[in-house]
């Protein structure tokens, strides 16, 4: 996977729009391929057919996912939607937009609660629960799982290691990463790598929500 490990970054910083152009970062070419895409404010990817779902998160600004049809969803910083497959798919915006694209197979098991072509929140998924951890596999397959976790003040995953690679999506409150004996404080909007092995830990210091990206080729 093509990202920084073990220390926290910002992938809406990290790619910022450029002037009257449309950019794209492969991070992770597999059965699922990762990508980062940023778009510069009145610029578009034309609509195109694929014949696989994309699961796009945006991290920061306003775009419109559209169709034929008059189809058109309207996502915003923290939204996300699985785009359907078989029909034409395009992304525009007026005022700029950085989102990750995820591709989901056909095959692939999403869970009942998204359903494409609907505008979704991850942190919505999942509620809190007094001291608990709460889970949900959004969409998996044998190479890959896409998780959101919700940790109650004080919740904690103990040391392990992870059996891939993975990228965290902080959403909600804040919490500390252990990662192999560093300690590093993580905030909604931000992100993290994990390498295949890599050691860490999830402790939540407030009430603190995240979706794991996991891969495992």
């Amino acid at each position: 996977m093509k990202e920084k490990v073990g220390e926290v970054f910002s992938i809406a910083r990290d790619n910022e729009p450029v002037a009257g152009c449309t950019v794209s970062k492969a991070v992770y070419e597999g059965a699922n391929d990762i990508i980062y895409f940023s778009l510069a404010e009145n610029t578009d990817i034309s609509a195109e057919i694929y014949p696989y779902h994309k699961l796009l998160i945006v991290a920061e600004g306003r775009m419109s996912v559209y169709g034929d049809k008059g189809f058109i969803r309207e996502l915003e910083t923290g939204d996300c939607i699985i785009t359907m497959t078989d029909t034409p798919v395009g992304m525009k915006t007026n005022s700029g937009a950085v989102y990750t694209e995820i591709s989901i197979r056909r095959e692939d098991i999403m869970n009942n609660s998204v359903k494409a072509g609907e505008v979704f929140k991850l942190a919505d998924l999942v509620p809190y629960a007094d001291g608990k951890i709460v889970n949900m596999d959004v969409v998996h397959n044998d190479k890959m799982k896409f998780i959101v976790m919700a940790f109650d003040e004080g919740a904690a995953l103990s040391e392990h290691a992870a059996p891939g690679e993975a990228i965290v999506f902080a959403l909600d409150g804040e919490g500390v990463i252990g990662y192999e004996g560093k300690e590093h404080v993580i905030k909604a909007g931000e992100n993290f790598h994990f390498a295949k092995a890599g050691l860490h830990s999830v402790k939540a210091t407030k009430k603190f929500k995240m979706a794991l990206l996991l891969t495992l080729e």
